[in-house]
């Protein structure tokens, strides 16, 4: 994921075309919540896991792409554009991606590596190229085992899909993260705008298992539980830590920024969008079932997609040390502890309690915000 940035200081702000692209590639969120509501099993969490791995790789491969080549020109603005084409065809396969000789996945994934890295070819700048020429060899390798794995089945399949996501997130380590650069302000602005669009489709998830149903009065509460819910995530994300994390990259020696913003804004933010994906699924057949008991799968989903959230999150803050953390591992933990009262009261009651555990915490942080647990983990 991690690309050097040689033109990255003067790239302040994400530009239209940027945000344009990250309403393309949300679909792929809106695809992944549809094949775990559909499957809601483990093997379908691993699909889910094994394919937004890849896939948030490389929207992480644009955005420090863009944060170090501005789409400032028409050449470049069709090649990105181009990159925006090939993740819409790739979000449509999404359903079929683990269907025999069903390869529109592995081709349209193999075109956004490409463009890519043609797109960073334009860079002037004689570092950027050479970190181009150390990283697209392993960008091409995962794509390749992308390609392979949805040309066969069964155990076959899901080996090349593991070793096509563990060679995508070691790339990193493998091509040396040192000397990169990048724009701080752009860096986080673009990957605030990919959880706030994401956090979108658990606002969609709530339209869509409220579908045929009448608005009456118990719709209306679950549904405002469901938004609140949401909104406690926004608010631990956005309220106060998106500026911090900015100040906080800044702050980092160039030599050492890079891997910093590969944990943050890669490994951690791989956590919290398969947590928003898990919630959506959970709470797409909640809100449809909002007065009945949940099984097993769709509680797991609820307190899970808030508890992974809520991890990755405090990994965030505590690699950018930018906040403490005690508070949110509770809160975390104290999702978790819900499933068993999901399985015998409503799910709106175990909605209602999310709701409290979290509102609770993040109301109870700012009296901690001279707590000893900010000390970095880089």
């Amino acid at each position: 994921m991690a690309q050097p940035g040689g033109q990255a200081e003067r790239v302040e702000r994400v530009s239209t075309l940027e945000l344009f692209f990250d309403l393309v590639f949300v679909f792929t969120i809106t695809q992944l919540t549809a094949v775990l509501s559909d499957d809601p099993t483990w093997r379908g969490l691993l699909r889910v896991v094994l394919m937004l791995g890849v896939i948030y790789y490389m929207y992480g491969g644009y955005a420090w792409l863009t944060n170090a080549v501005a789409a400032d020109r028409a050449a470049r603005r069709l090649l990105l554009l181009g990159g925006m084409a090939a993740y819409l065809v790739l979000a449509l396969a999404i359903p079929r991606a683990f269907s025999e000789g069903d390869i529109a996945f592995g081709v349209a994934y193999l075109v956004i590596v490409g463009i890519h890295a043609g797109l960073y070819t334009r860079s002037p700048e004689a570092h950027t190229l050479r970190a181009l020429a150390r990283l697209a060899p392993l960008n091409l390798g995962s794509a390749l085992l992308v390609l392979a794995a949805v040309v066969v089945e069964g155990t076959a399949a899901y080996l090349l899909w593991a070793a096509a996501f563990a060679l995508a997130w070691l790339t990193p380590l493998l091509a040396d993260t040192g000397g990169f650069r990048i724009a701080p302000a752009h860096f986080v602005e673009r990957h605030g705008l990919v959880v706030i669009v994401a956090l979108g489709e658990s606002i969609v998830a709530i339209g869509i298992g409220a579908a045929d149903l009448p608005v009456d009065l118990s719709l209306a509460a679950v549904a405002v539980l469901g938004l609140l819910l949401a909104a406690c995530l926004w608010w631990a994300y956005f309220g106060g830590d998106d500026t911090r994390a900015e100040r906080a990259l800044a702050a980092i020696p160039d030599d050492r920024r890079g891997w910093v913003a590969i944990q943050s804004f890669g490994y951690w933010h791989l956590l919290m969008l398969l947590g928003i994906i898990t919630l959506a699924a959970g709470l797409k057949d909640a809100i449809g079932h909002a007065h009945d008991p949940l099984d097993l799968a769709h509680a797991l989903m609820l307190s899970g997609g808030t508890a992974l959230f809520l991890a990755g999150d405090v990994l965030f803050r505590r690699t950018l040390a930018i906040g403490p953390g005690h508070l949110r591992a509770t809160a975390a933990g104290l999702a978790l502890a819900t499933v068993p009262l999901g399985l015998v009261v409503p799910a709106v009651a175990q909605l209602a309690v999310l709701v409290l555990v979290l509102a609770g915490s993040l109301l109870a942080e700012p009296r901690l915000a001279g707590s000893p647990d900010r000390q970095p983990r880089r």
